[in-house]
């Protein structure tokens, strides 16, 4: 085994000089040899002594003698280490005693391999090369923030040819710019979209913001908002196409539970990335684009076309659609190309080519494609108007861009589900219409709900999707324009009447496209849809996703739309909001006043209590119908398990397990059950001792079930995840 000082980390060279240091001196002395010895009188003169030139090289064997001579010797200039290359000579610990760096590799040592010599100054170079990185790192981040070059950052940065560290400079850039103002943090972002991909890897990209949340510990010690800032920088990273959205789940199983980082991700995700119309909302966070309008953006995309479709320079056009730095309002410039290019067709062939390099090159990603094309397929009819034979012209243009390879069409709407859709009779349309509010107003007489099912049934025997989008926007219509009682009814009758979702949601986008005419008969108008909206939420006839949908189709900041949407969503977040919007209008979930929520609760808690003394089963889940309070029944899971922990009941579980088979109870409401529960645990266990430990079984029992959502977690300290749960 090889002990020269090069292959000795600092580590083993500690504990070896640890090990002599606390040597036995007798064991040392062994090593001498003795005063009495014959050859003592040889032994080398004092130090003061004259001594020839000769004797400056003479071997270690001619310096043995007394203990005392021995230490005497190691004040000659000479450093005192065995000539040869191995592990020292006669009487001496040679390269094992060797700790510092001086003595080099013996090439002639029988141990030695080549390696070795590269091993140690390669480890050496890069370590010395990194910090280099560092400096330089930083200076240039200091520079850009001065200058706001962003050419001259990127040049030197490729000048430093160290790519490999482009980590570091992504997490230095992002961590300097969150202890400066807005505008650094704005032009950090900026930055970073312009050397992504370009200069930096996006391999670097992803390890660069790991690194950040990994640190997000130390950041918060300095920089009192650092979750918040950072969160904000991932979810712009994830916005400018710079980061993929997967990201923050594996980050998330990557880091431990209780490191800063996770709060980072939740922050990203909850607060930034699920926002409606987050994309326009982070992009002009810190003062991006606060220039550019909606309009701004697609006259110079308008501009950049028109002059490529002249010049033909793909280059110059990608440096503009580049430049533009909107990759979330991307699909505006495939609709407005493919749009050019049905209107111009001999300059179809040229706008199809910069269409394929922009997807082949990354610039124009997949979906931004698909959801230009979807926009065409939702307004084709009205482009027939100015277009003639548009649909046919559109797709042969879908055919080719699947034949060439650069459009998926299976990411595409149903062109032909369209054509069926827009070619209804217009007769048939105004017959429903008047029969529909006909129906209407005689429902806000009579509130016969079934009734109403029926003579819908009779006049929509095809369940058209246009149709049913007609008589939500019918029904809405004609209850804001009247009392509270009408808008109640509006809503119950809506959450009864069953319509898919789809027809649902493009009913409230009829309603909110038409708010600006009915804004001159009903000036709250904006506040009315906000309200209908968030209760369709609540009575769950809409998901959140359709929510987002809905918003997603009026992104302009002042638009009616917007302002509908984002009104919901604050109705949608206040603590206890589900009874808030319930009762809004004065009604508790039906056509009549309604109930109070005590006595919602009341009629639960009898229910369940005679069902479980031996009651029918059907009759119990009539009575949970017939409470018409779907967003309530947490309430129902709540004091079941209530009454299961305390009597063990298996009957009652099994009624919950029939509930949710059944769809009667749905995941949502069956989380927030339990999330109740564990945070009334306390109170639970003054009456049952052992509530929590049970209560931990049946948490099992129904994650197996497939109860729960991922955002439930019950621990003892923290209890549960969910948020906004009612008291």
């Amino acid at each position: 085994m090889d002990f020269t000082a090069g292959k000795l980390s600092n580590e083993h060279k500690e504990q070896l000089r640890c090990a002599s240091e606390s040597a036995d001196p007798l064991t040392v002395s062994a090593l001498q040899i003795s005063p009495k010895s014959p050859r003592s009188p040889k032994s080398p003169k004092s130090p003061k002594s004259p001594r020839s030139p000769g004797d400056r090289h003479s071997k270690h064997g001619s310096d043995r003698g007394s203990s005392l001579k021995h230490k005497k010797s190691s004040h000659s200039p000479r450093d005192g280490r065995p000539k040869k290359g191995g592990c020292g000579g006669k009487g001496t610990w040679g390269g094992l005693m060797d700790t510092d760096d001086v003595h080099a590799i013996d090439p002639n040592d029988p141990n030695y391999t080549s390696s070795e010599d590269t091993e140690r100054t390669s480890t050496k170079d890069m370590v010395a090369a990194f910090e280099e990185y560092k400096k330089k790192a930083i200076i240039l981040v200091e520079e850009y923030f001065q200058n706001d070059d962003i050419t001259s950052t990127a040049n030197e940065l490729r000048e430093l040819g160290m790519s490999c560290y482009d980590f570091y400079f992504i997490k230095k850039l992002v961590s300097m710019a969150m202890d400066r103002h807005d505008k650094e943090k704005e032009m950090a972002a900026v930055l970073l979209s312009a050397l992504y991909a370009e200069v930096i890897k996006p391999q670097q990209v992803y390890k660069g913001f790991s690194k950040l949340l990994e640190s997000a510990d130390d950041f918060i010690v300095d920089i009192p908002d650092a979750i918040d800032i950072l969160a904000l920088f991932i979810a712009r990273a994830v916005v400018d196409d710079i980061l993929p959205p997967a990201f923050l789940a594996k980050a998330n199983s990557s880091l431990p539970k209780d490191s800063k980082g996770i709060e980072v991700i939740k922050r990203a995700e909850k607060s930034y990335l699920s926002a409606p119309l987050h994309a326009e909302i982070i992009e002009r966070r810190w003062g991006g684009s606060k220039n550019k309008t909606v309009e701004d953006v697609k006259d110079k995309i308008n501009n950049l076309l028109i002059e490529y479709v002249v010049s033909g320079e793909k280059n110059e056009a990608c440096r503009c659609i580049n430049n533009l730095n909107m990759r979330f309002f991307h699909h505006e410039i495939v609709k407005r190309a493919i749009i050019m290019a049905m209107e111009k067709q001999q300059a179809e062939s040229r706008l199809l080519d910069l269409l394929k390099k922009t997807t082949e090159e990354g610039l124009i990603n997949s979906s931004q494609l698909s959801k230009g094309f979807n926009r065409i397929i939702d307004n084709i009819d009205d482009l027939s108007l100015d277009i003639p034979n548009a649909r046919m012209i559109f797709q042969s243009i879908i055919s080719k861009g699947a034949s060439e390879g650069w459009l998926c069409i299976s990411s595409l709407k149903s062109l032909s589900t369209q054509l069926e859709k827009q070619e209804i009779d217009e007769k048939l349309v105004k017959e429903f219409k008047l029969k529909a509010q006909s129906m209407i107003k005689e429902y806000f007489l009579s509130g016969d709900i079934e009734e109403v099912s029926r003579i819908l049934e009779s006049e929509n025997s095809s369940c058209l999707a246009e149709l049913n989008a007609i008589f939500v926007k019918k029904l809405i219509t004609l209850a804001m324009d009247r009392k509270n009682r009408e808008k109640e009814m509006a809503s119950v009758l809506l959450s009864s009447v069953c319509f898919p979702a789809d027809d649902v949601v493009n009913g409230f986008v009829m309603l909110i496209e038409a708010a600006d005419d009915t804004a001159l008969d009903i000036p709250i108008v904006v506040e009315d849809l906000a309200m209908f909206l968030a209760r369709a939420e609540v009575d769950e006839v809409l998901t959140p996703q359709h929510m987002e949908e809905i918003g997603s189709q009026f992104f302009e900041p002042n638009s009616i739309g917007n302002k509908v949407v984002l009104m919901a969503k604050s109705l949608l977040k206040g603590r206890l909001s589900g009874e808030r919007i319930l009762r809004c209008w004065g009604g508790g979930g039906s056509s009549t006043n309604g109930w109070a929520i005590d006595d919602v609760k009341d009629k639960i808690r009898k229910l369940l209590e005679e069902f479980e003394s031996g009651g029918d089963a059907k009759e119990a889940y009539r009575c949970i119908k017939d409470l018409g309070m779907p967003f309530f029944h947490h309430e129902v899971v709540k004091k079941s398990l209530v009454i299961i922990i305390e009597k063990k009941s298996e009957r009652l579980w099994g009624f919950l397990k029939e509930c949710f088979s059944m769809g009667l109870i749905t995941m949502y409401q069956m989380t927030k059950g339990f999330a109740r529960v564990a945070e009334s645990l306390d109170d639970l266990a003054l009456d049952v001792p052992d509530a929590e430990k049970q209560f931990k079984v049946y948490v099992e029992r129904a994650e197996a079930e497939g109860w729960l959502d991922s955002t439930f977690s019950f621990n003892r300290l923290g209890h549960n995840s969910m948020e906004n749960g009612f008291c």
